[in-house]
């Protein structure tokens, strides 16, 4: 395993000093069997109060709460991690999930919930359709499926960064052919559900040091990517963006039905509107 430290930091300037409402703060990376987090360590400025939960897919979440009013927020976070995911994964899947369509025990279904039922409306079957697309016989090999759905996303659709807020519906993107890692993480999911499976959408970091990586162009980047429930190989990890498969690169930080659940830093502030001047995010890996 190798070591990485990660340090992200994201600073809010306002126009007047304005009261800050309670922020919810995902920014603690999951640890696994390929992740070991070593340290982590947050600081805000103004003080804030801290409060640490789990959310109900067990994500770590902390909750900051301002006693008094400030012109700026600066949130940081140090993570120092111990990675070892390999580059080009051996998938123990079960013999029964081997080959697709297959069915998930009663159990599973009843744990996958509503991470096996879409999200976005699809009316048209535009989705379905498009998504079918990949579906090459009955039966058909489960994991080159996947493989051929994460793959087509960059096929059909152009990396575009997108600065403003909120992910387009998967419709949305097929209609304009473009979006950001968002909305191909999203695009992906709500196709594999389309299809059967349980998938669910992670955030994180993509470690992108050697500057190869598609739609990033510094070393390090705040990131969204994909899992897919697999019997008997568990959640697998997709990158739509990256055409790749496996956590190698990836740092996960938190993991969600929907993209709004897992959001690095989300809050408001009570004063007048549109008070905030600017913002920015620097994400740093070594």
């Amino acid at each position: 395993m190798s070591t990485l430290t990660i340090r992200h930091r994201t600073s809010y300037y306002y126009r007047q000093p304005v009261q800050l409402g309670p922020h919810r703060l995902m920014l603690r990376p999951r640890e696994g069997h390929d992740i070991d987090l070593a340290s982590f360590d947050l600081d805000i400025t103004p003080d804030a109060g801290i409060s640490w939960a789990r959310d109900v897919a067990g994500n770590a979440v902390a909750t900051a709460i301002f006693p008094s009013i400030t012109d700026r927020l600066v949130i940081e976070s140090r993570s120092v991690l111990r990675v070892g995911a390999v580059a080009w994964p051996v998938f123990a899947i079960s013999a029964s999930a081997i080959a697709y369509p297959f069915r998930y025990s009663d159990d599973e279904w009843t744990d996958l919930g509503s991470l096996a039922v879409m999200q976005y409306p699809d009316a048209n079957h535009r989705l379905h359709d498009w998504a079918q697309g990949f579906v090459r016989g009955n039966p058909t090999n489960t994991l080159a499926l996947l493989k051929d759905l994460s793959a087509g996303v960059p096929s059909w659709i152009a990396y575009q960064a997108r600065d403003d807020e909120g992910t387009q519906s998967p419709v949305e993107t097929l209609n304009r052919g473009g979006g950001s890692c968002r909305d191909f993480a999203v695009l992906f999911v709500e196709a594999a559900r389309s299809l059967g499976f349980g998938a669910r959408i992670v955030s994180g970091y993509l470690d992108n040091r050697a500057e190869t990586l598609v739609g990033q162009d510094a070393a390090g980047s705040t990131h969204a990517w994909a899992e897919v429930f697999v019997p008997g190989a568990g959640w697998i990890t997709f990158d739509p963006t990256n055409r790749s498969v496996g956590g190698f690169n990836l740092v996960p930080v938190a993991t969600g039905r929907a993209m709004h659940q897992i959001a690095p830093v989300s809050g408001s502030y009570a004063g007048p509107a549109k008070m905030l001047d600017h913002m920015s995010v620097e994400v740093e890996l070594r």
